[in-house]
């Protein structure tokens, strides 16, 4: 997981999970393996959650960050990659997707925001 992200230079400048157990586990192996330092944001509101909880979680981060890695659930995380990219992916368990935007600040997300999706991994692409 640490060489994709290395590789396609998507290394986290900040993490924000679910506090469900499976994700905050999911997110430290990440912050790991990817070598990040930095302190990974635990947020009680994404577990079970739809697409509006992740947008108001991207809402608070600072415009400093460039790569934000969130940890979440599903289908919530489906439906949120669905509405910035108008593609269906299936998203197991342990998937990383990659959307690029043309923002400058996260407030500007919305539902009408439109991202690329720059790649997607499921967990065997990643060990």
């Amino acid at each position: 997981m640490g060489e994709i992200l290395r590789s396609a230079h998507l290394m986290p400048e900040a993490i924000t999970s679910s506090t469900a157990a499976r994700a905050r586990a999911t997110a430290e192996a990440v912050a790991k393996a990817s070598g990040y330092k930095g302190k990974i944001a635990l947020n009680r509101s994404l577990y079970a959650a739809g697409p509006e909880a992740y947008l108001k979680v991207l809402h608070e981060l600072s415009d400093h960050y460039k790569r934000v890695l969130v940890v979440g659930h599903n289908p919530g995380l489906e439906e949120l990659l669905e509405m910035f990219t108008d593609e269906t992916q299936l998203m197991p368990t342990c998937t990383l997707a990659h959307v690029k935007f043309s923002i400058d600040s996260w407030i500007e997300l919305d539902y009408k925001t439109k991202g690329q999706l720059a790649g997607i991994w499921q967990s065997r692409d990643l060990s």
